[in-house]
């Protein structure tokens, strides 16, 4: 077989091709912009946490670490979990850190799904969730769920339960939305897993970044939810490590030993130095770290979601999380170039040099997102300036 000329793929890597945001940032660097698309949050790493780092390797911290971490790491999530999270889990065997949250996010989908089952996904939703939940084999089943203003329609995701639905994926704060979901709603969602006997994953990465007085519920929190849930964090969006690739996860002690060997399988362990790193987050910053980091987005976030509005946007103020999903249905009726979002992304690069993300990203159908438009607001604060100047002399 001449692997250059004729490769024969497996069936799961044949659809695989670069994402889109992937694609804009590549344009966007081409014409010396702005990245408003892809999440990378370029922010300063906090200094005790490359201190660490540094002592780290300078310790020689080089070999393999427990495949779910090292342990003092895992004991320092388990306490946090049980402080901020008020998730019941009791030892440090219940938690798993992997390559980044996304990287237990696979470990987790890949212990629980195979062909033949079905998990619900809420729409909008994050690209990597879906892709990840295909590779397992899993058949998915969207459902409408909305943004910051929308609430969780218990009877359209019973509508979409089979005798084969096995999971949902829960995100709040929500990547691309901005919704966080409320106490009420995720007590509505215990008590739909309980009756269809399901198992939740939660993607949690964003549970520092929230607005007015929004609050971050985790799920596992619940009574008689944690028995049901997979919850993951991690370190990449808060502290500004995204390239580190440090996630976590907590399960019941059955489901987190698997993980735990899924993620030796797959990837053997997270960088060690990086895990003693991580340390830093809960025993060396400052008591006020995540209190400055929500100020300092929720002044991000009024630049942002201004700036937007007053170039003719319609935007949904999100509660939690770094994103806004902006609409600009009435940009598509009198100006050139926003047809739908494809031309409204390319528009906003060679007039703005501004990347952002197409709409239909986030859907199974692209018609529904075809009016929309991602920005990402994880940017020092002269940066984002900068882009959203640039916005309004693009608009003038």
């Amino acid at each position: 077989m001449d692997l250059t000329t004729s490769p024969s793929f497996a069936s799961r890597a044949t659809a695989l091709q670069q994402s889109n945001i992937r694609a804009v940032t590549q344009q966007v660097e081409a014409v010396g912009g702005i990245n408003l698309g892809q999440g990378v949050c370029d922010l300063p790493t906090p200094e005790p946490i490359k201190n660490r780092a540094h002592k780290a390797i300078r310790d020689d911290e080089s070999i393999y670490s427990h495949y779910a971490g090292i342990e003092p790491l895992r004991r320092a999530v388990l306490e946090k979990e049980q402080a901020y999270n008020d998730v019941p889990a009791t030892s440090p065997g219940e938690v798993v850190v992997g390559v980044g949250s996304t990287g237990v996010f696979v470990s987790a989908a890949f212990t629980l799904l195979e062909e033949g089952d079905e998990v619900i996904l809420f729409e909008p939703f994050y690209g990597y969730h879906r892709n990840i939940l295909e590779l397992t084999g899993a058949t998915i089943r969207y459902v409408p769920l909305g943004g910051p203003e929308s609430t969780f329609d218990r009877a359209a995701m019973e509508d979409a339960i089979t005798d084969d639905t096995k999971a949902v994926v829960v995100n709040t704060p929500a990547n691309p939305s901005g919704k966080v979901w409320t106490r009420d709603e995720l007590a509505a969602l215990v008590d739909v897993l309980h009756t269809h006997d399901l198992v939740a994953i939660t993607d949690e990465i964003y549970e520092y970044m929230l607005y007015d007085g929004a609050e971050h519920i985790s799920l596992a929190s619940l009574p008689g939810a944690y028995e049901r849930t997979i919850t993951i964090s991690g370190f990449s969006k808060a502290y500004n490590v995204t390239g580190w690739r440090l996630g976590y996860g907590v399960a019941p002690a059955p489901i987190a030993e698997k993980m735990g060997l899924m993620n030796d399988l797959l990837y053997i362990c997270a960088p060690r130095p990086l895990q003693h790193a991580a340390l830093a987050a809960f025993e060396d910053l400052d008591e006020n770290y995540v209190a400055d980091l929500q100020s300092d987005y929720a002044t991000r976030r009024t630049l942002m979601c201004e700036t937007l509005e007053d170039i003719g946007f319609d935007v949904p103020w999100p509660d939690g999380a770094y994103y806004v999903l902006a609409r600009f249905d009435d940009l598509a009726g009198m100006r050139n170039g926003f047809s739908d979002d494809q031309a409204a992304c390319q528009t906003l690069i060679e007039e703005a040099k501004i990347g952002s993300v197409t709409g239909r990203s986030f859907y199974q159908h692209p018609v529904d997102g075809q009016y929309q438009l991602r920005f990402c607001f994880a940017k020092e604060i002269p940066v984002l300036r900068r882009a959203c100047e640039q916005l309004r002399e693009a608009f003038e």
